[in-house]
């Protein structure tokens, strides 16, 4: 076996055992953060996300999942990713207040009965922190999908808010389960409110 393909395999071997790792630890939590979603969605709320980096791709999965579809053919349901609006972020980062990226726009479109999604997979984390405090503010639930077991934001958490927290991985290792972890919890939010 040639040295590139050792390191090949080593990235599905090394995914295949963060995967066991992580199907053992987080699947009680994947269902409370789908009874979070479901339980905003059912008071007519909406899913508001938010991530930072390459973890904005993972935000935008899971509200065009909601909205569109996972699988079966639904009614679509209403989630807003705030990265995805590069025009609001950047008159708001060319102020110089990155910080407030997220924060704002909760402020703003942020309401009781809404649910905020946070994917944090490593780095900058203060302007999820300023959202998070606002999404409090507002009276929403947080919810945060984190790569890391700890991290200064599980200090932010309120009692009824959730966070599934994978074991300390590196963003490109948790990248992946994060996938599958929004997968599962966009696929029992189907179940939950449409059967199947």
């Amino acid at each position: 076996m040639s040295d590139n393909e050792h390191s090949i395999y080593q990235w599905f071997a090394s995914h295949m055992e963060h995967t066991a790792e992580a199907a053992s630890t987080v699947a009680p939590a994947i269902e409370d953060v789908a009874d979070a979603c479901v339980g905003s969605l059912l008071q007519d709320g909406k899913i508001i996300a938010c991530a930072n980096g390459n973890a904005n791709v993972l935000t935008q999965y899971l509200c065009t999942a909601l909205l569109a579809r996972l699988v079966q053919e639904r009614p679509a349901l209403p989630a807003i990713n705030l990265g995805a609006d590069a025009t609001t972020y950047s008159a708001i980062c060319r102020d110089n207040r990155f910080n407030d990226t997220f924060s704002r726009q909760v402020q703003a479109i942020g309401k009781p009965g809404d649910l905020l999604v946070v994917v944090v997979d490593d780095g900058h984390k203060a302007n999820l922190i300023q959202a998070i405090q606002a999404a409090h503010d507002r009276e929403m639930r947080v919810v945060v999908l984190s790569a890391k077991a700890r991290s200064d934001i599980t200090s932010l958490m309120h009692p009824e808010d959730i966070e599934l927290a994978l074991n300390d991985l590196p963003a490109p290792e948790a990248t992946p389960l994060l996938m599958v972890i929004i997968n599962a919890i966009c696929d029992m939010i189907d179940r939950k409110l449409f059967g199947g």
